[in-house]
């Protein structure tokens, strides 16, 4: 038997995106807010203007479950008036109490300030998310003691959650760059170098995570004095694509305009920062400020902003970041190419206008009712093209913006420059055989150069190597415009792409490239006859038992069931099925006769062979044991869980997987001394990868509907579940699927 991995380019992408329904971009949440104290608007205030801490709501009822005792402030600097009745707001559902909602813990709500089309911010994400990591939008309606307060931006927080889901880590420096003081003319998080003191940063970067001041002044050091070597601590395709929507929508209240503001970095395991974008209520000229060396040059007028070079800002030394791109002359054309892509497939045919069309159909009714609006129901339905003051501002209509912008760009002496043209991309065998040689093949025309880019695992950063044209490299004869390259396929999966220039211009295939790519895979072994088991787990450690460093960690404990101990050398641990040899055991490790071993799921491997290089989520993910072949042994899918609690098997080695108290590292009895819980609602599935028989468990869930999906939404099979359910996966085809049961949604991966 063997395996085979079908999946699209983005697939994990779409997997998150489809994991919570409360992000779903065609639907309005309802929140509803209740405070005891009468004056709780005047608190939200106070807090505001000093420590901004929050304020302790009764009750807030997000759809239809409510949480007690939740934490509510205001947020937001421009955006926020004291004497505004509709004020932007952070609640903290688990500030007070361990409350989610469907794994979410932090709810941000924008009241539409400068936006009166009201759909800036969610549109903007609709378009951003084609290119690059950034948070997922829609809209809500709000009610505070019962009063209807109107639709707000309803937009994924940025946290360290956020960063586990796209880098897979959520451990690394993490940095809000807005000021602390006032944003001003000098008040930049641009990323220039100031002093080697850190102290110096300290009101123009907030440190998100426990450490990292220092290698905010290494970054701001290599930006400003070394721009030759950023790509070994930037993320520059991210880099670029921030940079080219930030120019393509005009969004200046962000990193290009007068502040260099409004973005996030998170250093991932490469030990590069990624740039997240995040607040784009003033995208679409909504902040006509584009700034000018240390001051803020006044405002733009529309026709200014319709003309907003592509190059602006080259020179500027408090533009680091732009400056050092558009000097490398490759990253100056793959600048260019993203504008193009960006312009091409949602401006140039006014795929937009029809998104914009879409959004304020669904907010259509939900506008109409406001009673305290912050732009009248007729100045909604008119945003698209009617300009609207807004105090100093005048807010462009959207489309009366992009048409021109548009005319603009495709008429600059940069656009009309002529790119090569990549004919095809292919990679043979496919699938590959792993640890074999795979052969990628590129047909391009017009090209001084073409690079390939790949890597062999979702979290590690793409190398970029050149391929040939030379009758040497399985490309042909030589100078037939037919480039290529040999790589040893040494993992389940390549992911890659190709970029090519000339003199003049670049472009990428797939055009979305780093942010979408090709997928090549390879076979595995056949299955694991393996005796050993994932016994139990522990996903939110908080007061149970202590590792060797005496620290409450995330624990697996693996069970050998046969008469002789096993050596574990070189097995597999992992918690993403696309990188199937994340954690191999080391050299010793080997578990007894009838025996358990310990592995702590913390990302210290400093602290003893068994600390693994990854964590595990108490909102749900997956776990896989694998053998030295990469052939799975054993693996098991699981939702939200409470603190202190474990998944064990029950009975001991071979039983479904029980929330229970925990019997660390020994025998899980099924009475005497081991609490069996109830599920407290997670959704557990197994075995996954699956064969024959998928088992779907989840008890407080009696009359539900199960769904299987493809991961272009179609459903394969559907039927009736009521706690634990069977299904049949026999005759459906090798792939990755999607699991519903009511709102939880599982990535499934079925073997043939």
């Amino acid at each position: 038997m063997r395996i085979y991995l079908t999946l699209i380019a983005g697939l994990f992408h779409f997997c998150v995106q489809a994991q919570s329904n409360f992000y779903n971009i065609s639907t309005i949440q309802k929140i509803e807010i209740y405070f005891s104290q009468t004056n709780w608007d005047y608190q939200l205030d106070s807090a505001k203007a000093g420590s901004e801490g929050y304020i302790m709501a009764d009750w807030v009822q997000v759809n239809d479950v409510q949480f007690d005792s939740v934490g509510v402030k205001y947020k937001g600097n421009s955006s926020y008036n004291a004497n505004n009745t509709k004020n932007p707001l952070h609640i903290a559902l688990d500030e007070f109490k361990s409350n989610a909602y469907q794994g979410i813990t932090d709810i941000k709500l924008g009241n539409g300030f400068s936006d009166p089309s009201y759909i800036r911010e969610v549109l903007s994400y609709q378009i951003l998310g084609n290119y690059m990591d950034c948070p997922k939008a829609n809209f809500a309606q709000v009610y505070i003691n019962d009063v209807y307060y109107g639709v707000y931006s309803n937009a994924e927080s940025i946290n360290k959650q956020f960063c586990a889901d796209r880098f897979g880590t959520s451990s690394g420096t993490f940095i809000k760059c807005n000021p602390i003081v006032n944003p001003g003319p000098s008040n930049k998080c641009n990323l220039k170098f100031l002093t080697s003191d850190s102290s110096s940063y300290f009101n123009f970067y907030e440190m998100k995570s426990d450490f990292g001041w220092n290698k905010l002044v290494a970054l701001c050091d290599s930006v400003t004095n070394t721009p030759a070597s950023i790509d070994h601590v930037l993320d520059m395709d991210r880099v670029i694509w921030m940079l080219a929507f930030n120019n393509v929508l005009v969004n200046l209240d962000s990193y290009s305009g007068a502040f260099a503001q409004n973005y996030y970095l998170y250093q991932d395991n490469t030990n590069r920062f990624n740039p997240i974008i995040w607040d784009l209520n003033m995208a679409f000229g909504g902040f006509p400020n584009l700034g000018s060396g240390n001051s803020s040059m006044g405002s733009l007028n529309l026709s200014a902003m319709q003309q907003v070079a592509l190059n602006i800002h080259a020179t500027d030394a408090y533009w680091p970041l732009i400056k050092d791109v558009q000097a490398n002359p490759m990253f100056k054309r793959m600048y260019l190419a993203h504008v193009k892509t960006i312009v091409s497939e949602m401006f140039a045919g006014n795929e937009y206008q029809t998104m914009a069309t879409n959004l304020q159909a669904i907010v259509d009714t939900a506008i109409q009712s406001q009673t305290n609006p912050t732009y009248s129901y007729s100045q909604f339905q008119s945003a698209m093209t009617t300009s609207v003051m807004a105090g100093p501002f005048t807010i462009p209509g959207i489309s009366t913006l992009m048409s021109e912008r548009v005319t603009y760009l495709q008429n600059t002496s940069d656009w009309n420059l002529v790119a090569p043209l990549i004919n095809t991309v292919t990679a043979s065998p496919s699938p590959a055989v792993l640890f074999e040689t795979v052969h990628f093949s590129a047909a391009v025309a017009g090209s001084s150069i073409v690079y390939l880019g790949y890597r062999f695992s979702e979290n590690d950063r793409f190398t970029r190597v050149q391929m040939f044209d030379d009758g040497a490299h399985n490309d042909g004869a030589a100078g037939d415009n037919v480039f290529g390259l040999d790589l040893t396929m040494n993992s389940l999966f390549c992911q890659y792409y190709v970029y090519s220039e000339n003199t003049d211009a670049g472009i990428f295939s797939p055009q979305r490239a780093e942010h979408e790519f090709y997928t090549l895979l390879a076979e595995t072994q056949e299955e694991s006859d393996s005796p050993l088991v994932i016994n139990e787990f522990m996903v939110s450690n908080t007061n149970s038992v202590t590792d060797n460093a005496d620290e409450f960690e995330d624990w697996i404990e693996i069970y050998n069931s046969t008469n002789q101990a096993i050596d574990l050398t070189g097995m597999f641990l992992t918690d993403n099925p696309l990188n199937l040899n994340k954690w191999d055991f080391p050299e010793g490790s080997s578990i007894p006769a009838g025996g358990y071993y310990i592995v702590w799921a913390d990302e210290d491997s400093s602290q003893g062979i068994n600390h693994c290089n990854f964590k595990l989520s108490a909102v749900g993910e997956s776990l896989y044991l694998l053998d030295e072949n990469l052939a799975f042994v054993d693996s098991i899918t699981w939702g939200p869980q409470p603190s202190d609690r474990s998944l064990a098997r029950i009975p001991n080695g071979n039983g479904p997987f029980v929330l229970s108290t925990h019997s660390y590292n020994a025998f899980n009895p099924t009475a005497n001394g081991f609490e069996v819980l109830s599920d407290q609602g997670e959704l557990m599935v197994y075995p996954n990868p699956a064969k024959d028989i998928l088992w779907v468990q989840q008890t407080q869930l009696k009359s539900e509907t199960l769904v299987l999906m493809d991961v272009s939404g179609k459903i394969i099979r559907s039927q009736q579940f009521s706690g634990q359910t069977q299904l049949n996966t026999s005759d459906i085809a090798p792939g990755m699927y999607l699991l519903r049961v009511g709102s939880h949604v599982k990535k499934i991966l079925i073997q043939p």
